[in-house]
């Protein structure tokens, strides 16, 4: 494919609409994933990369986006060489939009768009070049965009990861990563519950003084919150209650090495039921695996190089949960655990 801007763009949008047995069709619904994690060094732009892989090898088309802006290097994961246009173009005014920043890999049906590498200094967006770029992004044309994001809760990070209320979340066993899994829940959902009103209005001071006061630790939880905004009107205590309900992050558990690893699951899940009064899913264990720091030599995704590895196994299985169900329509509680109780016994027959 000729890697012209204009004409990538105009092959991507022939080749999907013509190509006999593609799987993607203009009536199909496209599935946006954002993939953020508490902290940097977790193996984020790994994970997107293989999932990328994953995703194609079942006929799906799939376009890859570097948001990891200040960051980004999903191009080294891939193997696509750091020269084409990426984010930081757009950014700068030298790039028209997204579209134009399509590059494709020698993977079939997956694409990908650069970051700002070739432009540094592009992490403080202001805020209509973010508006911009979610626009631009819901207007791609594919099954799957998948995302990378930055590591940590910065505003533009979180504005991005809340393109879909079902973002995937990033993180190994550590405690610190852990805690810094939970900040980053928590920074979500608050500048979620904030967007949700006008600026100046009520609901945004009570929200602001809510988490201003409130000590970790204590019984009060978001909530709590509901009351509160719901005296302001019955209307915003819908609309919170709502938000609430349907943000719904899920998690994959990456470099773990036991059954222990996996339990450590369900302290991040306590802490946010408790505290936020939100619930989550996990969708993956990933163990530690050398043949994965390896495929970054090689500039190759592992699940490409060792097709028959454990690892490209799990990614697999990863890939079909969320094909099977990639937005969930309500949250769904897990009391007992159950999707922990299913990776450990993943792992027992293992």
């Amino acid at each position: 494919m000729n890697n012209n801007c204009n004409e990538k763009l105009c092959q991507l949008k022939i080749f999907i609409d013509f190509i006999p047995g593609l799987s993607y069709s203009r009536n199909t619904v496209k599935t946006i994933l954002t993939v953020g994690s508490g902290k940097g060094g977790v193996g984020k732009t790994i994970f997107v990369a293989n999932l990328g892989v994953s995703l194609a090898k079942l006929g799906k088309t799939v376009i890859l986006i570097d948001l990891d802006l200040g960051g980004s290097n999903l191009h080294t994961c891939l193997g696509v060489k750091n020269r084409f246009p990426g984010i930081g173009s757009l950014i700068y005014k030298k790039e028209p939009g997204v579209e134009s920043l399509l590059v494709s890999t020698d993977i079939k049906q997956l694409f990908f768009v650069p970051g700002d590498s070739l432009f540094p200094g592009t992490a403080n967006l202001n805020f209509f070049v973010k508006k911009k770029i979610i626009k631009e992004i819901g207007n791609l044309v594919a099954d799957y965009i998948v995302i990378d994001l930055s590591g940590g809760s910065y505003f533009n990070t979180i504005d991005f990861f809340l393109i879909t209320k079902s973002g995937m979340i990033i993180t190994t066993p550590e405690t610190t990563a852990i805690l810094n899994s939970y900040s980053f829940l928590k920074s979500a959902l608050y500048r979620l519950l904030y967007r949700s009103f006008p600026r100046g209005s009520a609901e945004r001071r009570a929200i602001y003084e809510f988490i201003s006061n409130r000590i970790e630790g204590s019984n009060s939880s978001f909530v709590d919150l509901i009351d509160i905004i719901s005296e302001i009107s019955v209307e915003s205590g819908e609309i919170f209650s709502q938000q609430l309900k349907s943000f719904f992050p899920r998690i994959v558990i990456n470099r773990g090495h036991s059954k222990r690893d996996i339990l450590l699951g369900s302290k991040l899940r306590e802490i946010s039921r408790k505290n936020l009064g939100i619930e989550m899913e996990y969708i993956g264990f990933i163990k530690e695996d050398p043949l994965v720091s390896g495929s970054i030599f090689q500039r190759k995704p592992a699940a490409l190089l060792y097709p028959d590895s454990d690892f490209a196994k799990t990614m697999d299985g990863i890939t079909r949960k969320l094909i099977q169900s990639p937005l969930p329509e309500s949250q769904r509680l897990y009391e007992a655990d159950e999707d922990l109780e299913t990776m450990l016994q993943e792992e027992n027959q293992g």
